[in-house]
């Protein structure tokens, strides 16, 4: 039963993640977000083509679905289904089944997964993400202190199996999502924050 119970929870937490609330919104308005500015289905391409509103609405979309993921997979399998859950929310929303795998970056959904499984460390990890994105006003950079700050806290402070392994997977995740973004940064022309939509590219 118990191995049948984590495979349900990574099941419907990826089932979950598919679910891309981008893609639902731009789709309402007659596009599909995935053909414009950095393709991806997060809230922050959301934000730079649709608008801040757009954006929030993908935000919080994103967050509710993890949110529901690490809940069930605590309910199906306690702890290691919370963990393994929130996982695989991210797996999902990165690679959805339901949008021909193509999806966003992971950064929402990992931001809640985190704050649920290590609230400590996690809040740490966005206080010194949104520090980061203050002086330089890169979204991506701010993304990726925190999953690496809290990866850090997480293995410093938790037991390196299962949580500090599941942390640095989370970092892995959005260190190869972020992949364009980190060629872009190197080169010079990674987009800096802007709150205005630039509409279709």
């Amino acid at each position: 039963m118990t191995i049948l119970g984590y495979i349900l929870a990574s099941l419907t937490a990826y089932l979950l993640g598919s679910i891309s609330p981008g893609i639902i919104l731009s789709r309402s308005r007659g596009t599909d977000i995935r053909s414009q500015g950095s393709k991806s289905t997060g809230a922050t391409n959301m934000t730079r083509v649709m608008g801040l509103r757009y954006g929030l609405i993908t935000f919080l979309g994103d967050v509710i679905k993890a949110t529901l993921s690490v809940l069930l997979g605590r309910l199906i399998a306690g702890d290691p289904g919370a963990i393994l859950a929130g996982l695989f929310v991210v797996i999902g929303h990165n690679w959805p089944a339901f949008y021909q795998f193509k999806g966003g970056k992971g950064i929402a959904c990992s931001v809640a997964v985190l704050l649920w499984i290590c609230p400590s460390q996690a809040l740490v990890g966005c206080a010194a993400a949104i520090l980061v994105i203050m002086i330089t006003r890169y979204i991506s950079v701010g993304s990726l202190t925190l999953l690496l700050v809290s990866a850090v806290l997480i293995i410093i402070a938790k037991p390196f199996w299962p949580v500090g392994i599941w942390s640095l997977a989370l970092l892995v995740l959005g260190l190869y999502q972020h992949r364009a973004n980190i060629s872009r940064l190197i080169e010079g022309s990674e987009s800096k924050l802007a709150l205005k939509p630039t509409g279709k590219k």
